[in-house]
């Protein structure tokens, strides 16, 4: 067995974990445990717990990129569509857990504690590209477009925080509609009808 398979497969378990039972007090040792490893080998293939974290955070982002991009409209779709399934997707509370620990990993790194400073590469512009071709498909400029997916980023993050601060499920959807009515008023028209939206 390949080295990155055994890390991979380690990882996945490690994300499913943390989905079920949380991140609180979670220790190594305990992880390795119920995801039938040892806590030698969690350090052997990451470096350190805080080393682990990131890779689970960093690979729960992806798998957020990949369902933006099954959910990002063509030039004559309804980007506003897109966008509430996308919310209704990050709102589930089923990945509570792992947004619980994306920002509590997103307010070490910031710190600077050792281990988690990786996870800043990327934290944003890694969002920016998919989020600005949307914009620029439907003929945007780049410039606005690129501003228009960071604005985005920061709105979606703050109402995830808002939402597991509160648990306010309503209340911060109905925000998202109001950013998903000014988010698509932005938008040129769809070419050959009018623009839908929110």
């Amino acid at each position: 067995m390949a080295r990155n398979d055994a890390r991979d497969r380690l990882l996945e378990r490690a994300i499913a974990h943390i989905a079920e039972r949380g991140l609180s007090d979670l220790s190594l040792r305990e992880l390795a445990a119920a995801i039938g490893t040892s806590h030698r080998m969690l350090i052997h293939h990451f470096g350190s717990k805080e080393g682990l974290w990131v890779e689970v955070v960093r690979a729960v982002e992806a798998r957020q990129r990949a369902v933006l991009r099954e959910l990002i409209p063509d030039r004559s779709a309804d980007p506003a569509e897109a966008a509430r399934a996308f919310w209704r997707h990050l709102s589930d509370p089923s990945l509570w857990p792992n947004e619980r620990l994306f920002f509590e990993l997103y307010g070490q790194a910031l710190q600077g504690r050792p281990g988690t400073t990786e996870l800043l590469d990327g934290i944003v512009d890694d969002w920016l590209e998919p989020l600005a071709q949307i914009g620029i498909a439907r003929g945007m400029e780049p410039d606005a477009a690129r501003a228009n997916a960071r604005l985005g980023v920061a709105v979606t993050r703050g109402l995830l925080l808002d939402l597991l601060a509160t648990g306010d499920r309503d209340g911060t959807t109905a925000a998202m509609e109001a950013w998903i009515a000014l988010a698509t008023a932005a938008l040129p028209p769809a070419p050959g009808g009018s623009q839908t939206g929110a």
